[in-house]
Formats: C-alpha cells, structure tokens, sequence
C-alpha cells in the first residue's frame, strides 16, 4: 500500500491550495438539495443517454448509507424489485442526477442499514417519522 511517503516530489498543500481547491468544489456542489439522512425513502430521478437520446429514469429506495462529504458525497439506496434486493450508489452531487425526492422519513438508530440485506417483505419496514 502507498503512502505519501513513497511518492516522490509531494508539495504539502498551502493555505492558497486549500483556497484553490474550495473555490473548485462549491462551483461543483449542488446548491438545494434536501435534507438527506439514512432511513429516508427517496426518488432520484437520473439522467440516462441511449444514442442520442435522454430520459429521465427513477430510483425509489432506503437510504441504508452515506459516505464522504462535500463534492465526494455519497448515498446507498436499496430497492426490492420482483423479490431481488437492488442497491446503487449515487454520487449527490452528480450532474446526472436531476432531482431528489424524499417521500417518507424514518426514525432509525444506526448509521448503516446493512442488516435490511438480511430481511424481506414487513420485516424490512422502518419506524415513520413525522
């Protein structure tokens, strides 16, 4: 595994590059999105090209993650299509992704739902919040 320490010519980063790359990552990031938390049902729509073609699909799913912040922020939704789990990770702040739809909030006490993989049909309910 690399470190900082094997890769010659490294420059440590000064104030003005901090500066620098701040400047880049709010012109990237997505100014109204909602407020996202895990246990939210949500509906992103993403923008998909075939040929030269555009469309809008949509993913309606859990939260059961969230990763990173800023410009790096990411989000694992699961589904249950036809009995199949499906769970996808999307990039928040992505150009793609055209819209976020929260459609219910749900009152958990975990930072990971990884243990929804495990359960099916009511069992994979959450607790509503209001």
């Amino acid at each position: 595994m690399k470190t900082l320490s094997h890769i010659k010519n490294v420059k440590t980063l000064t104030k003005s590059n901090l500066e620098l790359i701040t400047k880049v990552e709010s012109y990237f990031k997505k100014e109204k999105l909602p407020k996202l938390s895990i246990g939210d049902t949500v509906k992103i729509g993403v923008a998909i090209t075939e040929g030269n073609k555009d469309r809008l699909q949509y993913f309606e799913g859990v939260i059961i993650a969230k990763r990173n912040s800023g410009i790096n922020e990411t989000i694992r939704v699961r589904k249950v299509f036809q009995g199949i789990g499906v769970e996808r990770i999307f990039l928040v702040n992505s150009p793609k992704i055209n819209s976020f739809e929260v459609k219910k909030r749900a009152k958990v006490r975990r930072s990971k739902l990884y243990f929804l993989r495990g359960r099916s049909g009511k069992a994979t309910r959450l607790k509503q919040r209001f």
